[in-house]
Parts: C-alpha cells; structure tokens; sequence
C-alpha cells in the first residue's frame, strides 16, 4: 500500500492528545545548548555547536511519546491558522528562550516556527510537513522543509545555517508497538564553508544498534572532524573517548500559559475536550469534539471561498524563495536547489 496517509483520519483511541503544533517544541528541550552556541570561540566551535545540539534534540523529537505512551501515537492533525507559544525561562545567565509557532497550511499541512534566545544570540526559523506512505511493512515519514540557525555574534556579525530534516520509519507495526527510527542522512551548512553530515542507522536483523549515528564536519569539503553513537544516548568523537553528544540528560519541558489565559486559536486551549477524552479513556466524547472542530473548519472553509477570501497568516509571512536556503543548499548533495520559506513578521 502507497500513497500519502497525512490527511487519514484516525479513530482517537490510537491519537496522542498532542497536537502537530506543538511538535517545535522538540527544538528548544535543551535551552542550554542552544543558549550556548554562539560562545563558540571560532568558526569551528560554533558548527560542532549546533551540530551538538541539533543532535541532542532528536530523542524528544522522535522517542518521547513511546516513553509516555508505550507506543508511538498519530500526532492531532492541526487546523489552519492553530497556534503555539512557548517559553523556557533564564538558562546559566543567558536569557529566555521563546517559541512561535502557527499552523501555516491544512492541505498540504505545514507548520512554521520561530524559536530565538535574543539575549544569547540565537534564533532558529523553520517549516515542516509530513508526507507519508507504506513500505515493507513500515510507515515512511517524508518530512518536507528546513530550518535556518541565524548565529549573531557580539561584533554584529551574523552566520547563518540550514539544516535539513531527517526521513522517518515507523516500525513495529505487526507487533502493535510502533516506535521511530530514522533513516538516510540529513546535513548542516553553514556560510562559514563548514557542513556536517549525519548518516542515521538502526539495528537491523542481524547487526546493527538501534538509533545510531555517525556525523562528520568537513570545512570547504575537507574533513575536519568524525562523530558517532547513539542519537538516544552517548554519542563520541571517533576512535577517542571524549563524549560529543549526552542525550542522557533529561530534557527541560517547555513552559506554557493556563489553558484559561489561552487564545482560542492556540493548541492546548482549542484541543483541551478531544486530549481530554484521549488521556481519561472517554473516546465518545474525544471523537465529539474532534468531529466539531473538523465540521466548524470545513465550514469555514467553504465560507471563504463564498466570500472570495482567503485565511490570513498572523505571524509568518510565505515567500517562494528562501535566499538562506539557496545560498547554503549548493554545499549539500541531494536537495533541491531552491525551496520556499516562511518568514516570522511578530515575534
């Protein structure tokens, strides 16, 4: 079976009460490290920085809900314009860390965000959306789109990244214990002429260790450095001992307002009844108010187009062309050279 399953309804007994919108999250749950990169010394520093962080990012991002749940759970699909914001508080002197996000489209769904630590000089824009499809007894998640670091220096000096965003397997499906691992590889180029490349490897049938990685920096296509190890855990410069990446260390949950302060277009407020219903085991009721939200959406929907309207974004800003993205993309093998972009104008 083929074909793209992003829009497939699913019944709420197998949903995760979260929804799509606040997956960004994953990005800020080690503010520290985020915090931290641009006290990189160099230019060096700095790429082994973020390439740190953007790894220790990866177990929330793709392990958390099995370790809550038992089992990897269909996200809540969100509806256009939904909303999410976020903040971690003051980390080793370093100001706060603060999240946008808003759901920029429904058909194709794509989520755009904006996380950004001003006071450390670090802020990080992006969109996502999933395509996904069966194979060999798998479910294939495509993740479309990119996020861009932006590095300002305490010269004014800014460098700028584009990271790529990893392929997913859902596995375990015949054994009713669905878990992620990923697949392929994903890079980091910076305009500094630093790219790290991490090539992602699971445990196969005979060998192999679950949620492995192995990473390597090269500068103007040189190779500067090798890493390897577990995105779940240790992860250590090659054929040395010194530890490169600890995804051990617990993560630090993003804080956000009482569901009764909400907006109504924010997640946890407009989703409150259906996650509800999924935590509590109420179904019956989940599934009433998800099918609300559905029908008042589609109504919406079909008074715009009546109207000759359309649905306005509130904080981002769609353009055709990302010129960071252009830029940095020529020194990674197999993407597309031009791709489009949402831009925060609120922040």
């Amino acid at each position: 079976m083929t074909g793209d399953l992003s829009s497939m309804t699913a019944p709420p007994f197998i949903l995760s009460p979260t929804s799509l919108t606040e997956f960004p999250a994953y990005w800020g749950e080690r503010p520290e490290l985020f915090a931290d990169i641009a006290q990189g010394r160099d230019e060096q520093e700095r790429a082994e920085r973020v390439l740190r962080w953007f790894i220790c990012t990866l177990k929330g991002q793709y392990t958390t809900r099995n370790e809550k749940m038992g089992s990897e759970k269909k996200p809540l699909n969100p509806v256009l314009g939904e909303q999410f914001f976020g903040v971690w508080p003051n980390v080793n002197g370093r100001g706060d860390t603060h999240l946008i996000v808003e759901q920029v489209s429904h058909h194709p769904p794509i989520t755009a965000y904006h996380l950004e630590n001003k006071q450390a000089g670090v802020a990080l824009s992006g969109h996502s959306g999933q395509k996904t499809s069966f194979s060999s007894g798998s479910i294939i998640v495509k993740q479309n789109g990119h996020a861009t670091l932006t590095i300002t220096l305490p010269n004014g000096k800014k460098e700028n990244y584009l990271i790529t965003l990893p392929k997913l397997q859902i596995q375990g499906l015949i054994w009713g214990s669905p878990y992620i691992e990923l697949a392929d590889s994903t890079a980091i180029s910076s305009d500094t002429g630093y790219v790290a490349t991490i090539d992602y490897k699971g445990k196969g049938w005979v060998s192999g260790k679950a949620h492995s990685y192995k990473a390597t920096l090269t500068h103007n296509g040189k190779s500067v450095k090798s890493y390897e190890g577990t995105w779940t855990g240790i992860g250590k410069v090659h054929k040395t001992e010194e530890v490169f990446t600890d995804s051990t260390v617990p993560k630090t949950e993003v804080s956000v307002k009482p569901i009764e302060e909400q907006g109504e277009w924010e997640s946890r407020r407009l989703w409150s009844k259906v996650a509800n219903g999924i935590r509590t085991g109420d179904y019956d009721a989940a599934s009433r108010d998800k099918s609300r939200i559905e029908n008042e959406q589609r109504q919406m929907r079909k008074d715009e187009a009546a109207a000759g309207s359309s649905w306005q974004l509130r904080y981002f800003q769609h353009v055709d062309s990302d010129p960071v993205y252009r830029q940095l993309a020529k020194a990674i093998k197999g993407v597309p050279e031009e791709e489009d972009a949402y831009l925060i104008v609120r922040s």
